[in-house]
């Protein structure tokens, strides 16, 4: 088996500088982001301001940033009027774009949700990440279908008038997308332009190891993004729990996956998650305990590996 050191040094050799194009037929919805454009989660930036981030993620090599507009995140939600615009000027300064922001949304209602939509439509900002719907165990599971499809039709209306589209993510747990098979039975009567799935391969892998393939399939017409990150099994405390690892080194099958995302002709800009130790960052932390560099050379290890098994599995040229 090779290991992670040698496979380390040739996908940077042979990832440095790799240029993202698209593949396969155009998306059923309309981006202002580049296909394949890679994207680095703000959340493991948070230990910069606005223009180091930008410089930060220009030096690793992306191609721009998924911006956090939520509590604790780069952006407060109440400030949005007068910080989103900062945060983007300063990434696009830096030669960058920002794609798509990650929220903490659940509903149309909420005193903030329709002020976010409408300044990040304003700046360009293709799409936004809502918050996880928890399933509520007092009531059956097809009330609580007809709850969460309630709010995405309230959702998208307002999204269609704000320019943005919502993207909901499967995450493992109670929530509505652990299955995959839930969420992408609501979405098949949303409009893609407007209400998609930032569909999470780790996630769907946590949930249905041999079984994630069957609910790619199925959301497959209303996939808009994808975070990108790897996981192990690790025993802690007398339990089994998903340990986020570094790229390549963790359960997901990203050779299958990249594989299915050709076939499918899904084509839309990734967000690369760093969640695995890093003195810090991975949490969100505004200070590091660790040298930056060691964070920058880990993103950027991660980032060219990631490049390689895009053109190795012939999703890119």
């Amino acid at each position: 088996m090779t290991s992670r050191r040698e496979f380390v040094k040739s996908t940077i050799l042979a990832g440095a500088g790799l240029a993202i194009g698209a593949y396969g037929k155009s998306a059923a919805f309309n981006t202002a982001a580049a296909p394949f454009s890679i994207n680095i989660f703000s959340k493991n930036l948070q230990w910069l301001e606005y223009s180091g981030m930008a410089n930060v993620a220009a030096e690793i090599g992306f191609e721009g940033i998924d911006l956090t507009v939520r509590p604790a995140g780069h952006v407060e939600p109440a400030r949005v009027v007068e910080d989103l615009p900062k945060a983007v000027e300063a990434v696009r300064k830096a030669g960058l774009q920002v794609p798509m922001i990650t929220t903490a949304i659940l509903s149309a209602s909420e005193p903030n949700t329709e002020t976010i939509l409408k300044t990040a439509g304003a700046l360009g900002v293709s799409s936004y990440r809502m918050g996880w719907m928890k399933y509520e165990d007092k009531i059956s599971i097809d009330d609580n279908l007809r709850k969460f499809e309630l709010e995405f039709k309230k959702l998208e209306a307002l999204n269609k008038k704000c320019k943005i589209r919502g993207e909901y993510q499967n995450h493992s747990g109670a929530y509505l997308g652990s299955a995959v098979w839930d969420v992408a039975g609501l979405l098949k009567n949303c409009d893609p332009a407007w209400m998609g799935l930032q569909y999470d391969v780790l996630h769907a892998t946590v949930e249905g190891a041999n079984a994630w393939p069957l609910g790619l399939k199925q959301a497959s017409s209303h996939v808009t993004s994808m975070p990108i990150k790897d996981f192990q099994w690790a025993k802690k405390e007398g339990k089994w729990v998903a340990e986020v690892v570094p790229l390549g080194e963790g359960f997901v099958d990203y050779k299958s996956y990249l594989n299915s995302i050709k076939l499918y002709g899904i084509n839309v800009p990734i967000s690369m998650h760093y969640e695995y130790p890093l003195g810090g960052a991975e949490h969100g932390a505004t200070s590091l305990s660790i040298d930056r560099s060691d964070v920058i050379k880990s993103m950027q290890t991660d980032l060219n590996a990631f490049k390689v098994m895009l053109r190795t599995a012939g999703v890119v040229k």
